[in-house]
């Protein structure tokens, strides 16, 4: 029996607390727009997209969220890792970032916070939070 090919990312999907804000954030980080509504039992999703559909970020409101805000130890999402070709992309979106209210600290452990770009064997990566503290990184390959 052949192999069946091999996946590509379609989208990512993320649960928030406030739908509204969150469009708002990720439509000026990536420079995604809302492109449709996806009502599912119990919420809302909203589909951002660039104008080619090749990153797609949906975002949840349910109903029967508590507002608890994420944290990756526990069961799910750890974070989402983003690639960028080179570590020069890496400080432009750091500046990005910033200018946007994601502001640099040590450690970025809470929402709209950013650490410094990490140079470690694998690549350099440079961590962010979103409004409801999801993890999220940009990634470069080591000497890129």
């Amino acid at each position: 029996m052949p192999s069946p090919a091999a996946p590509r990312l379609h989208h990512i999907a993320i649960t928030v607390t406030d739908l509204d804000a969150s469009v708002a954030w990720y439509e000026r980080v990536f420079g995604i727009q809302h492109r449709l509504d996806a009502p599912h039992d119990g919420g809302l999703g909203k589909v951002l997209a660039d104008d080619a559909w090749e990153l797609m970020i949906v975002l949840h409101r349910h109903d029967a969220n508590d507002g608890t805000g994420f944290t990756e130890t526990a069961t799910g999402l750890d974070h989402v890792g983003f690639a960028v070709p080179t570590r020069a992309d890496l400080e432009a979106w750091q500046a990005h970032l910033e200018a946007h209210g994601v502001v640099p600290v040590d450690v970025a452990n809470r929402p709209l916070t950013q650490s410094p770009i990490a140079d470690e064997p694998y690549g350099s990566v440079l961590v962010f939070r979103d409004p409801d503290n999801v993890q999220l990184e940009f990634f470069s390959a080591p000497g890129a």
